[in-house]
C-alpha cells in the first residue's frame, strides 16, 4: 500500500470511528487537558499500529481495542488528583430545552467516572451495546466474568443514583 493511500484509509477509519475514540477517551480522562493528551496518545497508537492491521476481526473492534487499551495504559500510570472533566466540552449532548434529561444524562456520567477504570470500561462498552463476547474480546476478561461484573456495576450504579 503506498503512503497516499495508507494516509486515507486512516483519515477514514478516524472520521468513521472518531466517535468510539472520543468516547473512550471521555471516560478515562478527568480533565479537558487529560482528554486531548489521551485522544492524541491513542491515535498516534492507531497511525503507528496501522500496518500490522491484519483484517481479521472489524476495524472498529481494532479501533475500540487499541483505545481501550492506550487509556487503561495510561491510568495505570497517571495515579493523581485531577479536576472534573465536563462532558459537554468533548461531546454532543441533548439541547437545553430539556434540562431534566441534561441533568440526568450529567448524573449517570458522573456516576460511571466514580468507578474503578475497568469498571467505567465495561459499562461504557455496554451502553454502546457490545455483546458479553465482544467486550470479553476487548478487554481479555472471560465472558462469564463480564456478566458477574456488569450486574455487580449496575448494582453499584443503582445504589450510588439512590444517594444523589
Amino acid at each position: 500500500m503506498n503512503e497516499t493511500n495508507k494516509n486515507k484509509e486512516f483519515e477514514d477509519a478516524i472520521a468513521a470511528y472518531g466517535g468510539i475514540i472520543t468516547k473512550i477517551c471521555y471516560y478515562f480522562s478527568e480533565s479537558p487537558d487529560e482528554f486531548k493528551d489521551l485522544r492524541q496518545e491513542v491515535l498516534y497508537n492507531i497511525w503507528k499500529g496501522w500496518g500490522s492491521f491484519r483484517r481479521d476481526s472489524k476495524l472498529s473492534t481494532w479501533i475500540y481495542r487499541i483505545s481501550f487499551n492506550t487509556c487503561v495504559s495510561y491510568q495505570r500510570k497517571e495515579k493523581k488528583m485531577k479536576e472534573t472533566l465536563s462532558i459537554d466540552h468533548v461531546i454532543e449532548l441533548p439541547d437545553d430545552s430539556d434540562n431534566n434529561l441534561l441533568e440526568q444524562y450529567n448524573t449517570m456520567h458522573a456516576l460511571i467516572r466514580k468507578l474503578k477504570y475497568e469498571d467505567r470500561a465495561i459499562i461504557m462498552m455496554w451502553l454502546d451495546d457490545k455483546s458479553y463476547e465482544e467486550i470479553a474480546e476487548l478487554t481479555g476478561i472471560r465472558r462469564n466474568t463480564i456478566a458477574v461484573r456488569l450486574m455487580r456495576i449496575k448494582e453499584k450504579l443503582v445504589k450510588a443514583a439512590s444517594g444523589y
